[in-house]
């Protein structure tokens, strides 16, 4: 006798790209961070110095996991960018102080220096991702539309 399946909704696929994120928060940040860890380790043997690889995979993960996330863990998704690279820098401070700064740095200078190094790829990570978490918000008001559509009218909510 073959199994039938439950008579549980499915839900819609998502209209347009700002409704597309569905995943946890927790998941999203889980994958992110294993990613960029990947990221660090590779770039790590590539040249000993964290460098453009990490700051490009810096940037292109915020972005993705700012798509990703659903709506009501947006907060998440929003604090993570300047808490990823400062993780990134405190670990390398204690376990290869050389990759982010100068081998006789203190530790305090090693952590600035290594915030400052990265300071471009963090603004344009967190900026971008604030934008699109931003868009998404107000698509999820206008049904998917990133502007109201014409003649409709204004719900006060």
């Amino acid at each position: 006798m073959p199994t039938t399946r439950s008579a549980e909704p499915v839900p819609a696929p998502p209209r347009t790209l700002w409704e597309a994120g569905r995943h946890p928060g927790r998941l999203v940040v889980r994958a992110v961070v294993l990613l960029l860890a990947l990221v660090v380790a590779l770039d790590l043997v590539l040249d000993n110095r964290l460098g453009l690889p990490f700051d490009i995979a810096l940037v292109v993960l915020s972005v993705v996991a700012a798509f990703w996330v659903r709506a009501s863990d947006f907060f998440t998704v929003g604090v993570m960018p300047p808490l990823l690279l400062a993780a990134t820098v405190l670990t390398l401070v204690v376990v290869d102080q050389p990759a982010v700064a100068q081998a006789d740095d203190g530790a305090l200078q090693a952590i600035v220096s290594g915030l400052a190094h990265h300071a471009v790829a963090l603004l344009v990570g967190y900026a971008a991702t604030l934008a699109i978490l931003g868009l998404r918000q107000v698509a999820m008001r206008n049904h998917g539309a990133l502007r109201p559509k014409v003649g409709a009218a204004y719900d006060r909510g």
